[in-house]
């Protein structure tokens, strides 16, 4: 069985939609949007359609009863997906994250510089540069600069 370890019912996490109908019938999708391992944004989509004839036969409930169908079946390949590839689905968040079963990453928190008591500030937050600094090779010449220790410095 797939590992999905979600707060809500899967299909809670899918959209839906519908594109222009053409003189061939409907077309619907159903899309889960996933957190890669490498935190990228994808998605998995599951398409299908309704010709006019199949909406005539089977009446005022035919795009509901196709449309539960459909999510059947896509729930069931996003777990077939999820066993093949070894995967899991987990997540607390809106868009839920995929990865390796057993290699889940915890995400990382911002420490407040506040809170910190004397930490330096992360590599990510941006330096303002001084005026009139030219980033010197010596602590004492540049605070905020690291000494050129390589080789060729």
């Amino acid at each position: 069985m797939a590992s999905i370890d979600l707060p809500r019912a899967l299909q809670d996490y899918f959209a839906f939609a519908e594109t222009t109908p053409t003189r061939n019938g409907r077309r619907f999708c159903i899309t889960l949007p996933y957190i890669r391992p490498d935190g990228r944004l994808d998605r998995l989509q599951w398409w299908y359609h309704m010709s006019p004839a199949k909406e005539m036969a089977l009446g005022d409930g035919a795009q509901d009863g196709l449309r539960a169908e459909a999510i059947e079946r896509f729930t069931t390949h996003i777990e077939r997906w999820l066993h093949n590839t070894r995967q899991e689905l987990f997540g607390d968040g809106a868009i839920p994250s995929v990865a390796a079963e057993g290699n889940r990453v915890v995400a990382a928190y911002r420490v407040d510089p506040t809170l910190s008591n004397g930490m330096e500030p992360s590599a990510e937050e941006p330096q303002v540069e001084q005026p009139g600094d030219a980033g010197g090779a010596t602590p004492q010449q540049s605070d905020h600069r690291p000494a050129n220790k390589t080789a060729f410095g």
